[in-house]
C-alpha cells in the first residue's frame, strides 16, 4: 500500500514563514490602533499604566519582555560575527557601511527638520533603527522576486543596525549610572565570560545568572534590556567542520527556543502595547508638525538615501561588491525597506520622551515613516518584477 503524503498544515506553514512575524507585527500595530481609537480606549491605556508591583504593565512589557527580545539579537549578532553573514571582513564591509550610513544620515535628516524646535532634539536616535522582522517579512512576501543576497544582505545590514541602537540606547539615553548596581553587573558579566571560558556547556548557570545581569543593570540606570546583549554574548557556540550551526552548541539551542517566544509573543505584545495612538482630532497641522515630519523624514528619505548611497560609493570605489544577482533597482527597494524602523524606532522613542503629547506624535512618526517605507519598498520591487518578466517575454 503506497502511503499518501501528510496534507500540508496551514498553520505550521505560517509559523515557519520568514513573513509570519512581519505579520503578526503589522497585526498587532493595527489592532493597538484600531483600539486606541475605540470606545475601549480608556481601558487600553489605563491598563498599561496600571502597577504590577515595582512597575506599570508597559515598563515590565519593556523593560522586562524586550530584554528577552535583546537577548535574541545578542544570539543573532554572535552568531552571525563567529559563523555566519558577518564572519569575514570581505562579508563585514558592505552592511557595516550600509548601517552605518544608514544610522547616522536619518539621525541628520531628524535634525535639519527639528532644528532649534525646544524639547525634540533627544529624539535624534529614533529614525536611525531599522526593524529586522518588519522589513525581512516586507522582503519574504516578495518571494523570488527578492534575491537570496539580498535577504543575507539585510539581516546584515540590521543586524549591525542592532548593535548600533543597543550602543546608542547604553550612551544616550541613560541619565545617572548607579556605581554599586556597575559594580555588581561587571562582576557578574565577567562571571559569565569566565564560566564560557571554563568550557561550561549547560544553559541553566548561564540563564541563571542572565537574570541576576538583568537586575543588576537595570538598578544601574542604564536600560536592561542591555543586559539582554551583554547576557547572549557570554553564551557558548559550537563549531563544527561543515556544520556551523551544530544542534549540540548551546548557543544554537537557546536560540531555536526562544525564537518563536520572541517572534510570536513578545515583540507582537510590544507592538500592541506601544503602537496604540489616538489619531482623533489630528490635521495636516499635526501629521507636519517638526517631531512626526522629522521621524517620518529621518525614516522614509534618510534612510533610502544613507543606505543605497553608501552601497553605490563603497561598490564604485571597489571596497565592496554588489550582493549577488540582484539589480541596483533591486538593492535601492532594499534601502527603502531599512526605512521600517518601528519596533526599535517605538523602542528608543519611548526612552527619548515621557511627554504624552510628545509620545503620541513620536508614534505618528514611527507609523507614517514605517509605512511608506514599507509599501514603496514593496511596490518597486513588485513593479521591477513585472517588467523583467515582460522583457522576457518580448525575447
Amino acid at each position: 500500500m503506497t502511503l499518501q503524503p501528510k496534507p500540508r498544515s496551514t498553520l505550521r506553514d505560517f509559523l515557519t514563514s520568514e513573513a509570519s512575524g512581519g505579520i503578526l507585527l503589522i497585526t498587532a500595530a493595527a489592532l493597538a490602533l484600531a483600539v486606541a481609537n475605540s470606545g475601549a480606549a480608556p481601558l487600553y491605556f489605563r491598563a498599561l499604566a496600571t502597577n504590577l508591583g515595582p512597575l506599570t504593565l508597559l515598563h515590565w512589557v519593556n523593560d522586562a519582555l524586550m530584554a528577552v527580545f535583546f537577548f535574541l539579537v545578542g544570539l543573532e549578532i554572535k552568531r552571525e560575527l563567529v559563523d555566519g553573514n558577518l564572519s569575514t571582513w570581505p562579508d563585514r564591509t558592505l552592511p557595516i557601511i550600509a548601517a552605518v550610513a544608514g544610522m547616522a544620515v536619518p539621525a541628520l535628516v531628524y535634525v535639519a527638520v527639528v532644528g532649534s524646535t525646544p524639547g525634540l532634539l533627544q529624539g535624534w536616535a529614533i529614525p536611525a533603527a531599522t526593524d529586522i522582522a518588519f522589513a525581512l517579512g516586507v522582503l519574504a512576501l516578495l518571494g523570488s522576486r527578492a534575491p537570496a543576497s539580498l535577504k543575507l544582505f539585510l539581516t546584515a545590514v540590521a543586524i549591525v543596525d542592532d548593535v548600533g541602537a543597543v550602543a546608542i540606547i547604553a550612551l544616550a539615553y541613560t541619565d545617572g549610572v548607579n556605581m554599586t548596581a556597575l559594580a555588581a553587573a561587571t562582576v557578574i558579566f565577567v562571571l559569565m565570560v569566565g564560566i564560557n571560558k571554563a568550557g561550561e556547556m549547560r544553559l541553566w548557570p548561564f540563564l541563571t545568572l542572565a537574570l541576576a545581569l538583568w537586575l543588576a543593570v537595570f538598578l544601574t540606570g542604564v536600560h536592561a534590556t542591555v543586559a539582554g546583549v551583554l547576557a547572549a554574548l557570554t553564551i557558548p557556540i559550537v563549531r563544527s567542520p561543515g556544520a556551523p550551526d551544530t544542534t549540540i552548541s548551546p548557543l544554537h539551542r537557546i536560540e531555536h527556543s526562544i525564537q518563536p517566544w520572541v517572534a510570536y509573543l513578545i515583540v507582537p505584545v510590544f507592538g500592541f502595547a506601544n503602537a496604540g495612538v489616538a489619531l482623533g482630532g489630528l490635521g495636516w497641522d499635526d501629521l507636519l508638525s517638526p517631531l512626526p515630519l522629522a521621524i517620518t523624514a529621518g525614516l522614509f528619505v534618510g534612510k533610502q538615501i544613507g543606505v543605497f548611497a553608501s552601497v553605490r560609493l563603497a561598490v564604485a570605489l571597489g571596497m565592496a561588491h554588489r550582493p549577488k544577482g540582484a539589480t541596483w533597482t533591486q538593492v535601492y527597494g532594499v534601502s527603502l525597506l531599512c526605512g521600517v524602523g518601528f519596533t526599535m524606532s517605538l523602542f528608543i522613542g519611548g526612552l527619548a520622551f515621557d511627554d504624552p503629547a510628545l509620545t503620541s506624535g513620536m508614534k505618528v512618526g514611527v507609523l507614517s515613516g514605517s509605512f511608506l517605507s514599507a509599501v514603496t519598498g514593496y511596490l518597486l520591487f513588485a513593479l521591477a518584477g513585472r517588467r523583467s518578466k515582460a522583457a522576457l517575454t518580448r525575447k
